[in-house]
C-alpha cells in the first residue's frame, strides 16, 4: 500500500506517501526477559489529500503504530518512513494532537499554541503572527490570553489543534481527539475540523487519527483500516466513497458502519461450535485472551437481546444504549467466546444456550456458565485443570501470573487472571482468597484461613 496512491488521492499530487509504514512491527520487554508483539507487519501508506482512520480494539496497537509514524518510539523491525526516509527519531513535519489536551496551566492560549514555533527557533514576533493567525482559524479569537483553567473541554481540544497545526506540518496525527469530550461538542468539533479541512489555507496535507468510533470514522476518513487484536495487524482497509457532508442514516453510511462492525466483531483464532462435543483443538490463554468482560455486563447485554427478539443490529443497539464500540465489543466478544452469542457481519444473535443462560433459575444458570467456561475460555480451564492437578487443591496467584507473563505484560496478566477469577467465581468452579493471593477449588472460608496458618 505505500507504494500505489489509493483511490480519491489526486493522480501526480506527490511522488510517494508523505508517511509510511513498511512491515512495522513493535515489541515490548516482558518481566520474564522475553518480548510481548504489539504490532506484526504492518505496511500502509498516507498519502496527500486524504484523511485515514485507525479502528481496533483495545490492544490492537493503534496509539502504538501512531507513534511509531510519528518516530516517537523506535520500531522493533520494519521502517517507519516520512516523506520517503526512515525516521531515526521525531518526525520534523508531523505534530499530534492527544486525547488529554496536555496543555500546560500556567501559559495563556497564545503561550500553548507558540510553544512548537519556540521549540523550533522560530523569532518572537513571527511566531506571535503565525499562533494568532491559527487562533483565528480554528476559532479562539478572543481568548488568546485565557488560561487553560478557564477553557471548556470543547475549548481546550480547540488549543490542543491550534498547537499542532501552528507547525504547518506535512501530517497530523490525532489519537482519540474528541473521546474525552460530550457528545455534543465532539459532534461540532468534528464538523469544523472537515470544514476546515475543505478550505485550502488549512495548514496540513494529511491526517491520520486514531479512533474507537465507528461511526466517527466513517463520518471522517477517505479510508478507514481495521487492526486485528494481540499482535496487531491491518485486518482490512475499506474506502469510504461518500462525498462530504456526510449523512448518518443513508443507506450507504449505515452499510459501512455495518460492515466495519462484522469485521471487528469476527474471531481472530478459528472459531469453535457454538454447541456440541468437547472442543479437540484449543487454543492456550494468550493466543485466545479472555476480554474484559463480566459476567453481570454479558448477563445483561443477553437479557436485552432476548427482550429485543433474540436479534440485534450492532450498530443500532449500540446508539440506542448509547455505549461506544470499545464498550460494547467486549461483551459482544465474551458472549460469542462462551457460546452465548453469535455475530453475522453486524447482527448479534442470542444462542439457544445464551437464552437459557438468562432465563433459568441462579443455580441452573451458574452450572451452565461453568460448563460453557470450561470448554471454551482457555484461561479458565487452565486454572481449574491445574487446581485439580495440584496437592491440595490450591495454588498462588504467582503461578497463573509467571505463566502468563510469557505473553502478556505485567498489568495485563493481572488483568486477565483477574477476569479469570470473576468467571471461575461465578461458575463457582474455583474461588479466590485476595489476603494471601490463593485460588482453590473449593470456597475459601475463615475456617480454612484459620488452619492455613496453623
Amino acid at each position: 500500500m505505500t507504494g500505489t496512491a489509493p483511490a480519491g488521492v489526486a493522480a501526480g499530487a506527490a511522488p510517494g506517501p508523505i508517511l509510511a509504514a513498511e512491515r512495522l512491527s513493535k515489541r515490548f520487554a516482558a518481566p520474564d526477559g522475553g518480548a510481548i508483539p504489539v504490532l506484526e507487519e504492518v505496511s500502509f501508506g498516507l498519502w496527500p489529500g486524504e484523511i485515514v482512520a485507525l479502528l481496533g480494539k483495545s490492544g490492537s496497537g493503534k496509539s502504538t503504530l501512531l507513534r511509531l509514524l510519528a518516530g516517537l518510539i523506535p520500531p522493533s523491525s520494519g521502517r517507519a518512513l516520512y516523506l520517503g526516509r526512515p525516521l531515526e527519531g521525531p518526525a520534523e513535519g508531523v505534530a499530534m494532537v492527544f486525547q488529554t489536551f496536555a496543555l500546560l496551566p500556567w501559559l495563556t492560549v497564545l503561550g500553548n499554541v507558540e510553544l512548537g514555533l519556540e521549540a523550533r527557533g522560530v523569532p518572537p514576533a513571527a511566531r506571535r503572527e503565525r499562533a494568532l493567525r491559527v487562533i483565528d482559524l480554528i476559532g479562539l479569537d478572543g481568548f488568546e490570553q485565557a488560561y487553560p483553567k478557564e477553557l471548556s473541554g470543547g475549548m481546550r481540544q480547540r488549543v490542543g489543534f491550534a498547537r499542532a497545526l501552528v507547525v504547518e506540518p506535512d501530517a497530523l496525527l490525532m489519537d482519540e481527539p474528541f473521546s474525552a469530550l460530550d457528545v455534543l461538542t465532539a459532534e461540532n468539533l468534528r464538523g469544523e475540523l472537515l470544514d476546515l479541512w475543505a478550505r485550502d489555507d488549512f495548514p496540513t496535507r494529511a491526517m491520520l487519527i486514531v479512533t474507537h468510533n465507528i461511526e466517527e470514522a466513517v463520518l471522517l476518513a477517505d479510508r478507514v483500516l481495521v487492526l486485528s487484536s494481540n499482535p496487531g495487524r491491518i485486518r482490512a482497509e475499506l474506502p469510504v466513497d461518500l462525498a462530504r457532508p456526510r449523512r448518518r442514516g443513508t443507506p450507504r453510511f449505515e452499510a459501512l458502519v455495518d460492515e466495519i462492525y462484522g469485521i471487528m466483531t469476527g474471531r481472530d483464532v478459528r472459531p469453535t461450535p457454538v454447541t456440541g462435543p468437547q472442543v479437540t483443538e484449543r487454543a492456550s490463554p494468550t493466543e485466545q485472551p479472555l476480554p474484559p468482560a463480566t459476567v453481570g455486563g454479558m448477563a445483561g447485554l443477553l437479557e436485552i437481546l432476548v427482550a429485543r427478539g433474540g436479534r440485534e443490529d450492532l450498530p443500532d443497539l449500540a446508539r440506542d444504549l448509547n455505549l461506544e464500540v470499545d464498550d460494547l465489543l467486549p461483551l459482544v466478544d465474551g458472549a460469542v467466546l462462551l457460546g452465548l452469542a453469535t455475530v453475522d457481519d453486524a447482527d448479534l444473535s442470542v444462542t439457544p444456550v445464551g437464552r437459557e443462560f438468562v432465563t433459568v433459575d441462579i443455580l441452573t444458570a451458574k452450572e451452565l456458565f461453568a460448563r460453557q467456561a470450561v470448554e471454551r475460555a482457555p484461561l479458565v480451564r487452565a486454572v481449574a485443570n491445574a487446581l485439580a492437578a495440584s496437592i491440595d487443591g490450591r495454588l498462588h496467584e504467582r503461578f497463573f501470573l509467571d505463566v502468563l507473563r510469557r505473553g502478556f505484560s505485567e498489568e495485563e496478566a493481572r488483568h486477565q487472571l483477574e477476569i479469570a477469577i470473576d468467571w471461575g467465581r461465578y461458575g463457582e468452579l474455583f474461588d479466590y482468597d485476595a489476603n494471601t493471593g490463593e485460588l482453590s477449588r473449593e470456597p475459601v472460608t475463615d475456617t480454612d484461613t484459620n488452619e492455613g496458618g496453623a
